[in-house]
């Protein structure tokens, strides 16, 4: 029920905290200088934009500014497909101011000495950003604020006894609580008063984009920009959300809103989308699928949470007992699953969608991490680092406890015995096979009996659909009941003594040996 990354619809941009509280911007950075300067991060958008108003409120000529460092985020550096959407976003992001008689400069970092530079050369009276809550941008910015004498504000929504929450339905109740408090999203300046504009660098010379085509699917599924952002939304309220709750699971079908990526560059806010998202809750038929909708906003809300309250959870498990697993690290397995050659055919097809469109279904998002995991047993950072390179909405705070989720060591976790098994995921959320024979097609012709499982299939079934296992198809990597097994076996010796109720039995079938 969880996701392995961002892909979830329910994101919210890493600038806030959320719907508790709304948006606030940090402190303007006071400067010996004069002209208001715009620091744009992760919130490529003019809407309930609160640093771009405070800016604003001053009356002064303000300089919009975007600054490359992806240096500045190692060891989670952004992805080359973050880089596809990022190099549209910025170029949508010019667009709508220029629109407003502005127009966005571009620099390269380190952020520190640009700033520092830009506000010299421009004579800049304030520095204005949103907040992220990511570890190393938190670091960087905490160096920023100091060096240009302002103070750090932080913040994070706690439990009873003044901790950080753990466990996502608590923490939803909190929030939930506080909605009431949420202002509307503040509106977009219909003109900008801006400086004369500093000397930037061109978009591509970012060199954002591959050089190597592999993003021709990508073109024809997003739409990067606030514009892009606003469309998605409003389709998907429209038509999808009344059936959310039912369609979400459905990977052969669009029942999900795909606004992860837009959330996770600030093309859109949460406090926007719930403002949005609450008209849908009056219309017959929609109350249930948009509250579903919105508790998912609320789990991607509980990412950014434990990122903010527990930064080690990038690289290190929080359940401290899985620095004791015992991983069979194997660079051939993780390239295989990589490369959708695993033999299971739902997860191949998550992974192959994975790689053209720099998206996967949130459902099969779990599978195929829960495959590589248990069944293969590669470390889930593994796993994570794929996810954050080649997914659009690669998002650290989502990746990361996705990943912990799925591999049970994270808060709020699913038990490490709870193993997928892909051949009755399969069955259950692709009736109709539609989605394996988009992203499988040389299964295609194998009747939908044997779909699922072809390795299963009658010899004269796949000699009828010219499969040939092997070679048109790879026979599984491992057998799913006995990678089972042997997971379960590796997870006795760090489970401690309240644990000791053995695994549920699972639901088998017959595999070919």
């Amino acid at each position: 029920r969880r996701s392995t990354s961002a892909s979830k619809p329910c994101a919210t941009p890493p600038e806030t905290s959320g719907p508790l509280t709304p948006s606030a911007p940090s402190p303007a950075v006071e400067l010996p200088l004069h002209t208001p300067l715009v620091w744009f991060r992760r919130d490529l958008r003019l809407h309930d934009h609160p640093a771009l108003t405070a800016a604003l409120e001053g009356g002064g000529r303000v300089i919009a500014l975007y600054i490359h460092a992806p240096e500045e985020e190692a060891p989670w550096s952004p992805g080359a497909a973050s880089h596809w959407w990022l190099h549209h976003s910025l170029a949508a992001l010019d667009a709508e101011l220029r629109l407003r008689g502005a127009q966005l400069v571009i620099a390269r970092g380190p952020s520190l000495a640009t700033l520092q530079s830009m506000a010299q050369a421009t004579g800049a009276t304030s520095v204005h950003w949103n907040r992220t809550y990511e570890p190393a941008l938190i670091a960087r910015d905490a160096t920023i604020k100091s060096a240009l004498r302002a103070a750090v504000l932080q913040g994070t929504v706690k439990n009873g006894s003044g901790d950080p929450f753990r466990v996502f339905t608590p923490f939803w109740r909190v929030c939930q609580g506080r909605l009431s408090e949420v202002g509307p999203p503040l509106p977009a300046p219909a003109k900008i008063r801006a400086a004369r504009p500093p000397a930037g660098i061109a978009l591509a010379a970012l060199e954002l984009l591959p050089q190597r085509r592999w993003d021709s699917g990508f073109a024809a599924l997003w739409s990067p920009g606030e514009q892009g952002a606003h469309a998605r939304l409003k389709e998907f309220l429209e038509d999808d959300a009344a059936d959310y709750a039912e369609m979400r699971d459905r990977p052969d079908m669009a029942g999900t809103s795909r606004l992860a990526a837009h959330l996770h560059f600030g093309e859109i806010s949460p406090r926007q989308v719930l403002a949005i998202s609450a008209a849908t809750l009056e219309r017959d038929g929609a109350r249930r699928g948009t509250e579903s909708f919105l508790r998912e906003v609320g789990w991607r809300e509980f990412g950014h949470h434990l990122l903010y309250a527990f930064p080690h959870t990038t690289d290190q498990p929080m359940d401290v007992r899985y620095t004791h697993f015992q991983w069979r690290p194997d660079a051939a397995l993780l390239r295989a699953w990589q490369r959708g050659q695993t033999g299971i055919p739902l997860v191949d097809a998550g992974m192959r969608e994975l790689w053209h469109t720099g998206w996967m279904h949130n459902r099969v998002r779990m599978v195929a991490a829960s495959f590589l995991i248990k069944n293969l047993q590669q470390p889930w950072l593994d796993g994570a680092r794929w996810f954050h390179d080649t997914l659009v909405d690669a998002d650290l705070a989502s990746n990361t406890a996705g990943w912990q989720w799925t591999a049970g060591c994270g808060a709020d976790a699913a038990p490490f015995y709870r193993i997928f098994n892909p051949v009755l995921q399969s069955e259950r959320f692709d009736p109709a096979r539609g989605y394996l024979r988009r992203w499988l097609p040389e299964l295609a012709r194998l009747p939908a009996e044997w779909l699922h499982r072809p390795f299963l299939a009658p010899a004269a079934v796949l000699a009828a659909a010219g499969v040939r296992l092997g070679q048109d198809y790879p026979v599984p990597l491992v057998d799913l009941a006995g990678s089972r097994d042997r997971a379960l076996a590796a997870w006795q010796q760090i489970r401690t003594p309240a644990e000791a109720q053995p695994a549920p039995a699972a639901r088998r079938r017959p595999t070919r040996r």
